[in-house]
C-alpha cells in the first residue's frame, strides 16, 4: 500500500454531509463552477453571505471553484446546518473525484463530522438546563 495518493480523476463523484439535523447529498462533476442547491443557484438558496462562504470553502481550499459543477440536495435543519452539511458533502465528493485532494482537505478538518447536537429538554425545567424562577413569596 502506497502512502502517496495517486492521480485518479473520475467523471462524477458523490458525497453525503451531515451537520446538526441537516443532510446534504452532493454530486461533483467537471464543469464551469455552477452550484445548484435544491434546484436553485447558491446565491438564491443561501441569502446569508457567511453560509455561502461556508459552502464554497472546500472548493476554494482546493482551487476547484471554476473547474467543477455541483448539484446538491439538502434537507432538514436550518440554513447554518445545511451549509455545514454541504461543506462536508463537497469535501467528501472532492476526495473521491480527485484522490490528490485528500491531504489538504483532511488537514483542514473538512472530513470530520461536527458532533455537536441540541441537548434534550428535561422534565421540571423550561429547557435543557434552565429551571423555573425561584419565588420567595
Amino acid at each position: 500500500m502506497s502512502t502517496v495518493a495517486e492521480k485518479k480523476t473520475i467523471s462524477e463523484a458523490t458525497g453525503t454531509g451531515r451537520r446538526k439535523t441537516a443532510v446534504a447529498r452532493v454530486r461533483v462533476r467537471a464543469g464551469s463552477g455552477n452550484i445548484i442547491i435544491n434546484g436553485r443557484p447558491i446565491g438564491e438558496f443561501f441569502a446569508n453571505e457567511h453560509d455561502r462562504f461556508t459552502v464554497i470553502s472546500a472548493l476554494e481550499l482546493c482551487d476547484r471553484r471554476s473547474q467543477v459543477d455541483l448539484v446538491i440536495t439538502c434537507s432538514g435543519g436550518g440554513t447554518t446546518g445545511q451549509a455545514g452539511a454541504c461543506r462536508m458533502g463537497i469535501a467528501r465528493a472532492l476526495k473521491l473525484w480527485d484522490a490528490t485532494l485528500e491531504e489538504p482537505i483532511r488537514k483542514n478538518r473538512l472530513l470530520t463530522r461536527d458532533s455537536r447536537m441540541k441537548e434534550r429538554k428535561k422534565y421540571g425545567f423550561r429547557g435543557a438546563r434552565r429551571g423555573t424562577q425561584f419565588s420567595k413569596r
